[in-house]
C-alpha cells in the first residue's frame, strides 16, 4: 500500500495500477488516518496527487467502494467514509438465491442460507443462555405474546419474529450478530416477496416454537433451547420447500 504523497511537487508516477489496487490504497488511507464513518475523505484532486493517478481512475475506484458502502459519495458536498454495512452482502445473496431458484434440491441456495443461519443461532444460543436476565426473558415472552395476539387476529407478524431474534442475542453485545441475522432475514424476505410466497399458514405453530425457546432458556436448559431452535428452523425450511414446489 502506498501512502498519500506528502510532497505536492513530487513527480507523478506512471499510472499502471488497476482499479482494485487503487481501491485498496484508499481503504488503507482510511485505516491509516483512523477515519470513522461520516468523516470526509480527501478531495479528488488530493487523491489524484497523492496516489499519482488520473481523475477517472479515482472516480472509478470511489464508485466501486461506494457499492461496498465503504465510501459515501455526496454529490456537491464531497466523499465521506461509509458505514461499511452488510447491505452489499445481502444484495449479493439475494441475487444468488433468486438466480438459483430453479434448483429444487436440498442444497438449493435458500436452503444453504437457512442452514448457515441455523448453525449461527444454535451456536449463539449456547452463549446467550448464560447471560440472559429474567427481565430480558420477560421481554422475549412479551414479543411472543404479541405474536400470539397478531395470529388470533389473522395479522402476519414477520417483524415481531425478527424483533424476537434481535432481542434474543442483544445481551451478547456483539454488533456483528444483528447485522448478519438482518442480512439473512432481508434475503429471505426479498425472495419470498419476489416469489409471491404466502404467510405462515399456521401462526400458532410459529408462536409455540418461539415460546418453547423462551421456556427452555428460562429453565437454563441449553440443550432444550438448542432443540427448540432447531425445531423452529425445521419449520422454516419445510415452509420454504413447500412454497418452492407450489404446495399450499
Amino acid at each position: 500500500m502506498r501512502r498519500m504523497a506528502e510532497e505536492t511537487g513530487s513527480r507523478r508516477r506512471p499510472e499502471r495500477r488497476v482499479s482494485s489496487q487503487i481501491q485498496r490504497e484508499v481503504m488503507q488511507l482510511i485505516l491509516d488516518r483512523k477515519l470513522r464513518a461520516g468523516a470526509p475523505l480527501p478531495t479528488e484532486t488530493e487523491l489524484m496527487s497523492g496516489l499519482g493517478v488520473s481523475r477517472n481512475s479515482v472516480r472509478e475506484a470511489l464508485k466501486a467502494l461506494q457499492a461496498l458502502d465503504i465510501v459515501d459519495i455526496r454529490h456537491g458536498y464531497g466523499t465521506y467514509v461509509g458505514q461499511a454495512s452488510l447491505t452489499p452482502f445481502a444484495d449479493g445473496l439475494t441475487f444468488r438465491t433468486l438466480a438459483r431458484q430453479d434448483d429444487t434440491s436440498e442444497t438449493g441456495a435458500l436452503a444453504e442460507i437457512l442452514q448457515v443461519r441455523e448453525v449461527l443461532e444454535e451456536g449463539l444460543i449456547h452463549r446467550v443462555a448464560a447471560v440472559l436476565t429474567e427481565t430480558e426473558l420477560d421481554r422475549l415472552e412479551a414479543v411472543v405474546a404479541e405474536m400470539e395476539e397478531a395470529g388470533r387476529a389473522d395479522r402476519p407478524f414477520p417483524e415481531l419474529d425478527r424483533e424476537f431474534h434481535e432481542l434474543l442475542y442483544a445481551p451478547l453485545g456483539n454488533a456483528l450478530v444483528p447485522q448478519l441475522l438482518g442480512a439473512f432475514w432481508t434475503v429471505f424476505s426479498r425472495v419470498a416477496g419476489v416469489r409471491g410466497w404466502t404467510d405462515d399458514p399456521a401462526p400458532e405453530v410459529t408462536v409455540r416454537r418461539h415460546r418453547d425457546i423462551v421456556t427452555a432458556l428460562r429453565a437454563r436448559d441449553v440443550e432444550a433451547a438448542q432443540r427448540a431452535m432447531a425445531d423452529h428452523f425445521r419449520g422454516i425450511e419445510a415452509r420454504a420447500a413447500q412454497e418452492s414446489r407450489g404446495v399450499s
